[in-house]
C-alpha cells in the first residue's frame, strides 16, 4: 500500500542525507521526496511517498523518529489528508495542435505558462492519477519534457504537524 509520510526536522546541513540513507541501508524505496524549510527556518518539512505494508511503515517511522534530527513523524495516510504534486510537461504545439494542447491544458485546469513557435510549457497541479491521466491523455510523441515535484501532503481539519 503506498503511503506517505510527513517528517518535520532541524534545517541542518546533513539531516536530508541521513533520512534517505536509513531507507537505503534498510532496503525500502522512496517513490517521492520533496523537502522544504517551514515557516520557521529552523525547520523542515519533508514529505515522503513510498510502498509498504502497516508492519513496514511502522518500522520506517520508528527509525525515523531515532534520528536526533528528526522532531515528529507522522503517517499522512492514517486519516484524513490533501495530497498535491506539481507537473511542468513541455509538449510540442505546431499548426492544428496548438489549439488541441490548448484544450486539453484547460480540460486539466492547466495553465500554458511559456509558449514558443513549437512549443508549449504547462503547469499542473493535482494527485498523481490527474497527472499520470494528463499524460496518458496525450499523444506521447508529443511529449517533449517532463518535471515533477513529487507528492507534499497535510492532514485535513485540525490535523496538524508542530513542533
Amino acid at each position: 500500500m503506498r503511503h506517505v509520510i510527513s517528517v518535520l526536522l532541524e534545517n541542518e546541513p546533513g539531516a536530508l542525507s541521513r533520512v534517505v540513507g536509513l531507507f537505503s541501508a534498510r532496503g525500502y524505496n522512496i517513490e517521492t521526496l520533496t523537502v522544504a524549510p517551514t515557516e520557521d527556518a529552523t525547520l523542515s518539512r519533508m514529505t515522503i511517498a513510498t510502498h509498504g505494508s502497516d508492519d513496514v511503515i511502522e518500522q520506517i517511522t520508528k527509525h525515523l523518529n531515532r534520528l536526533v534530527e528528526v522532531v515528529k513523524v507522522v503517517d499522512l495516510t492514517e486519516g484524513p489528508h490533501l495530497e498535491r504534486e506539481l507537473m511542468l510537461i513541455k509538449v510540442r504545439a505546431v499548426g492544428k495542435e496548438r489549439e488541441e494542447m490548448k484544450r486539453m491544458a484547460d480540460i486539466f485546469r492547466g495553465r500554458i505558462i511559456d509558449v514558443t513557435d513549437k512549443s508549449y510549457t504547462v503547469e499542473l497541479t493535482g494527485d498523481q492519477s490527474k497527472l499520470d491521466a494528463f499524460i496518458d491523455a496525450l499523444d506521447r510523441t508529443a511529449v517533449l519534457e517532463t518535471v515533477r515535484t513529487g507528492s507534499c501532503g497535510v492532514g485535513r481539519g485540525e490535523r496538524i504537524l508542530k513542533a
